[in-house]
């Protein structure tokens, strides 16, 4: 970075992004999170190519086969409707995977933009942020989904917007803390000085050096926004059967836990259960190690 009009004010070395220690936060979480991260990066290639490579069309059904268990070539049988159970769960990972990704990705962005806000701005700003933000905390996410899925139609959209605003509070409350104390920083006061625009700064510094934090924030939301939307299909307020969705297939095939054909729920929930805890698993290592190396 060049020095001020008339060499007046040095060369300042601005610390090295600490986003850049992203990827080698990873390597710090331990077995736990080595094994989460593996179970992560399974369900998300499954989400992605899980309708190509489903045996079997996941929404014929054949109500002879209601029930039907386990055979050589449907090793987790068949649902209510004679479904198979396996190419319901490897088509169903896109949608139950899908939401809670849209979630994070919104509420990511909206919290984190806020923050940075409140902590540059300061005073009367990061009041009226924290006050509105307070507000919003009032309200339980779960509730505002079923609520706007109620009056906006069933679906993923009205859900997933309805989460989108509740969870930005928490992504806001943790990053404006961090952001406030890189705001405080040597090395934000020599940019400011050497006229470096406010937006440059928050976006080229601040930002990345608060990645860690953003990174471990959005896992463990990630596990939070799942179960959510999974309630919300449960519901029968999310995504509609016949489509192939997780939350639906517990809906579904609860009948057939009392009758003694609990595999298709189970398998479900199973799923759902299994990637909750991984990313809750990786979410809190990854958040301890970017305590830790603040």
């Amino acid at each position: 970075m060049s020095a001020g009009a008339g060499g007046a004010v040095p060369l300042v070395t601005v610390r090295a992004p600490r986003g850049a220690r992203a990827a080698g936060l990873l390597r710090g979480t331990g077995p736990a999170g080595l094994a989460s991260a593996a179970v992560i990066a399974v369900a998300a290639v499954v989400a992605v190519i899980g309708p190509l490579i489903a045996p079997y069309s996941p929404v014929s059904a054949n109500l002879a086969l209601e029930f039907v268990g386990p055979t050589a070539g449907h090793p987790l049988g068949f649902d209510f409707e004679g479904r198979d159970v396996l190419s319901r769960l490897l088509a169903g990972a896109q949608s139950s995977m899908l939401g809670p990704l849209a979630v994070v990705a919104g509420s990511l962005l909206l919290g984190t933009a806020l923050a940075v806000v409140a902590a540059w701005r300061r005073g009367a700003v990061d009041a009226v942020i924290s006050s509105g933000l307070d507000i919003v905390f009032a309200f339980p996410g779960i509730l505002l989904a079923v609520l706007a899925a109620a009056v906006f139609g069933a679906g993923l959209t009205a859900a997933s917007v309805a989460l989108v605003i509740a969870y930005t509070p928490y992504v806001a409350r943790v990053l404006r803390g961090a952001a406030l104390r890189e705001r405080g920083q040597p090395y934000v006061a020599a940019l400011e000085v050497q006229g470096a625009p406010a937006t440059a700064i928050c976006l080229r510094h601040i930002v990345p050096n608060i990645a860690p934090l953003i990174v471990a924030q959005t896992t463990i939301m990630f596990g939070y926004a799942m179960v959510d939307l999974a309630a919300v299909s449960f519901l029968g307020l999310g995504v509609q059967p016949p489509a192939p969705n997780w939350g639906v297939m517990i809906s579904e095939n609860q009948i057939g836990i009392p009758q003694g054909y609990p595999l298709p729920a189970l398998a479900a929930g199973a799923c759902i259960v299994a990637v909750v805890i991984a990313f809750n698993v990786l979410g809190e290592r990854l958040f301890e190690q970017a305590r830790a190396a603040r």
